[in-house]
C-alpha cells in the first residue's frame, strides 16, 4: 500500500527543444514535455509518476537546463538516466537524476532562473527555428542596453504579464539584464528570482521597439508604471527563447 513516509524524492536535470511542445506543463488536448516525461518514468518504474517542474515554459520555448522533481517508493540507480533517454523522444534529453530531501521543491526552492533570447540580424536559413529573424530593420543595441538598466528600478512587472493568469503577485526581482552582439547574432540574458508567464517575451518585444526607435529607452518607465499589458510591445516569438539555468541551494 502506498505510504507518503516510504517515498523518496528525486530531482531530474534535463533539456528539451520546445518546437513540438505546448510548453512544459500538461494541458488538455496538447502535447507537453511533462506528459512525455511522466509517461516514460511511469513505464520504466512501473508505477504512476507525477513530476513538478521548475517552471512552465510557453509553447515553442526551449530549455537548455531545467529541473523537475518526482516521488517514488523505489531507490533509483544510475541506469535510470540511460533508460529514460532511450524511452524519450530525441528532443528531450536527461542529464542526471539525483536524490534530494523529501521536502525539496523544484519550483518553490529555486533561487533564480536565467533566460536567453536570440535574435538573428541577418537572414539565416540555419536559425529559422532557433532565433527571431529580425533582419529587415536594424537595432540600436546601445539604446536597448540603456533600457535594461531601467528594469532594475522596478519590481512590479504587471505590464509584461500574460493577461488572465492565476498569478498571486506580479512582483519579481531582476538580477541581470543585458544585450550582447556576436557577429550577426544578438543575445539577451535576463536573470530573476521568478518570472511571470510571457514576461521575457514581452520584455524582448518592448526592447525591440526601443531598438528600432519606436520607443525611447526612458519610455520603458512609463510602460512599466502603467501596469497594463497593452502598454508594452508585442511578445517576441517563442522559438528564440531558452531557459538556460535554474539555481538551488542543495546544501
Amino acid at each position: 500500500m502506498w505510504s507518503y513516509y516510504n517515498t523518496l524524492r528525486y530531482f531530474i536535470e534535463f533539456s528539451y527543444n520546445g518546437k513540438n511542445y505546448f510548453g512544459y506543463q500538461i494541458q488538455p488536448d496538447a502535447i507537453s514535455v511533462q506528459e512525455e516525461l511522466e509517461k516514460a518514468l511511469s513505464t520504466i518504474l512501473r508505477e504512476e509518476i507525477k513530476t513538478t517542474g521548475a517552471g512552465r515554459t510557453d509553447t515553442g520555448v526551449h530549455a537548455k537546463k531545467i529541473f523537475a522533481h518526482f516521488d517514488t517508493e523505489q531507490e533509483i540507480n544510475d541506469q535510470l538516466t540511460r533508460k529514460l533517454n532511450s524511452f524519450l523522444p530525441p528532443d528531450i534529453s536527461i542529464k542526471r537524476i539525483f536524490p534530494v530531501k523529501d521536502d525539496f521543491h523544484a519550483r518553490f526552492d529555486a533561487t533564480y532562473r536565467t533566460y536567453e533570447y536570440y535574435i538573428s540580424l541577418e537572414k539565416n536559413p540555419f536559425t529559422q527555428e532557433s532565433a527571431w529573424q529580425h533582419w529587415k530593420r536594424g537595432l540600436d543595441i546601445e539604446a536597448m542596453n540603456e533600457a535594461c538598466k531601467i528594469l532594475f528600478e522596478y519590481e512590479d512587472f504587471t505590464s509584461f504579464a500574460k493577461l488572465k493568469t492565476d498569478n498571486k503577485t506580479n512582483i519579481c526581482q531582476i538580477y541581470k539584464a543585458e544585450w550582447e552582439q556576436n557577429g550577426s547574432e544578438l543575445k539577451f540574458t535576463v536573470s530573476a528570482n521568478r518570472f511571470l508567464r510571457n514576461m521575457v517575451r514581452a520584455i524582448v518585444g518592448t526592447m525591440v521597439e526601443i531598438g528600432t526607435g519606436k520607443l525611447k529607452p526612458e519610455d520603458l518607465r512609463r510602460v512599466i508604471e502603467d501596469k497594463n499589458r497593452n502598454a508594452a510591445g508585442t511578445s517576441a516569438p517563442g522559438h528564440g527563447l531558452y531557459l538556460v539555468d535554474v539555481g538551488y541551494d542543495f546544501t
